[in-house]
């Protein structure tokens, strides 16, 4: 029986607790945290398989669904206005959500294997590595593809900001692109002799899709980052994958026009 990861649950929980307290629930909520649990429940039972089967795609349905903030129940505060960090750039607004969290929680609870616990050595090593190599990658094409510039800045709320991003952002996104998705098809494909290759490609390229309201210029970069978060978590584990991740998005944020320079 595989330890829950109470660091990554505290953590989550700490996000979401700032999220609470800016952000509104409904009753109807507790719809979607009901079907989280018999989703929980179906994919942990041992006897039949099927019914594991059918727990992780009502997961996967109630998680596009809880990302693309489709489900009643949650009213996400906003916590920064529209605003132009930089002259050149579009504006950018911000909300606490209430809904995504969920995401992370089942999967930590539900699939703890999706960690893959690492040494703390490997873990600065890894993380160190892969976000230069994902810098180079995504914040090198976004400046040869001219959607950002150099832009070095502190805004106002710089803080909320970055506590947003790590908690309830970078978090719940590499829980589930890299430990549920990569992690899952790294265990399905092991028979095959590439299967960890194409398992980090494919996360990569879903990563990518992801981002396909900005552009298509952001599928590519996103899943050109993707590579240096698969990488990250393949041989670093989940906490090297949010490192990397969180770090590049302190570079974009900090160093560049965020989110891309305007029209």
């Amino acid at each position: 029986m595989l330890a829950l990861p109470w660091t990554f649950l505290a953590l989550l929980s700490l996000g979401y607790g700032m999220a609470l307290a800016y952000g509104h629930l409904g009753w109807l909520a507790g719809i979607s945290v009901g079907l989280l649990l018999i989703a929980g429940f179906a994919a942990r039972q041992p006897q039949l398989q099927f019914g594991r089967y059918l727990g992780h795609a009502l997961f996967i349905f109630l998680a596009l669904a809880l990302a693309m903030h489709w489900l009643p129940g949650f009213y996400n505060g906003r916590v920064i206005p529209p605003q132009r960090f930089t002259d050149d750039a579009v504006p950018f607004s911000m909300y606490l959500n209430l809904d995504k969290p969920l995401i992370g929680f089942w999967l930590l609870l539900v699939c703890p294997w999706i960690v893959g616990r690492r040494s703390l050595r490997s873990f600065f090593y890894v993380s160190a590595l892969a976000l230069a190599l994902s810098a180079v990658l995504a914040l090198g094409g976004a400046l040869a593809l001219g959607v950002i510039g150099w832009a070095p800045k502190w805004p106002e709320h710089a803080w909320l900001w970055l506590l947003n991003n790590l908690l309830l952002v970078t978090l719940v996104e590499e829980a589930l692109f890299r430990g549920y998705i990569q992690g899952g098809l790294s265990r399905y494909f092991k028979h095959l002799a590439y299967g960890e290759h194409l398992a980090l490609m494919l996360a990569s390229l879903l990563f990518g899709l992801a981002h396909a309201g900005a552009g298509w210029q952001w599928v590519l970069l996103a899943s050109l980052a993707g590579v240096g978060y698969g990488l990250a978590y393949r041989f670093g584990g989940l906490a090297a994958a949010i490192a990397t991740h969180f770090g590049l998005n302190m570079l974009h944020f900090g160093l560049f026009t965020y989110p891309m320079l305007a029209g």
